[in-house]
């Protein structure tokens, strides 16, 4: 499976910028990724003209954004190959991915003599959760 580059990076507009004489290169999307054509498109069209709470309301607009929200799950099981979208949990965002790990499932599943190994490049957001649960567990 080959995987052209160049097709990515038109897909994102901002990646069409030069920055210093050069292509951008960014590669800090751990807690702010660039955006695709497509996604900036769907925003868009949510905040013009489908904008509603999604699980808040019985209303059309709130209707059409938990079903739209809701069928991201097959999307990404599809993409992921995951069996069942169920398995699938959404979230903010990473840093709120590893809380969620570290203090639902860590708390409940590990046990004395357990080790969670960090490499030194962590991101903080992937360091304190961790040893808040240290402290807590011994």
């Amino acid at each position: 499976m080959s995987f052209d580059v160049a097709a990515v990076r038109a897909d994102f507009p901002i990646l069409s910028r030069e920055v210093n004489g050069k292509p951008l290169v960014y590669l800090d999307s751990g807690a702010s990724a660039q955006k695709p054509q497509v996604v900036i498109d769907a925003i868009n069209t949510a905040y013009a003209s489908e904008y509603a709470n999604v699980h808040r309301g019985l209303h059309y607009l709130s209707n059409l954004a938990t079903e739209k929200y809701e069928g991201v799950r097959g999307t990404i099981a599809r993409f992921l190959g995951a069996s069942d979208e169920n398995t699938i949990v959404l979230n903010s965002g990473t840093t709120e991915g590893i809380n969620t790990v570290a203090y639902g499932w860590a708390m409940e599943n590990m046990s004395d003599g357990d080790e969670i190994i960090l490499s030194v490049m962590e991101h903080h957001a992937n360091i304190v959760p961790w040893h808040f649960l240290r402290e807590r567990m011994g």
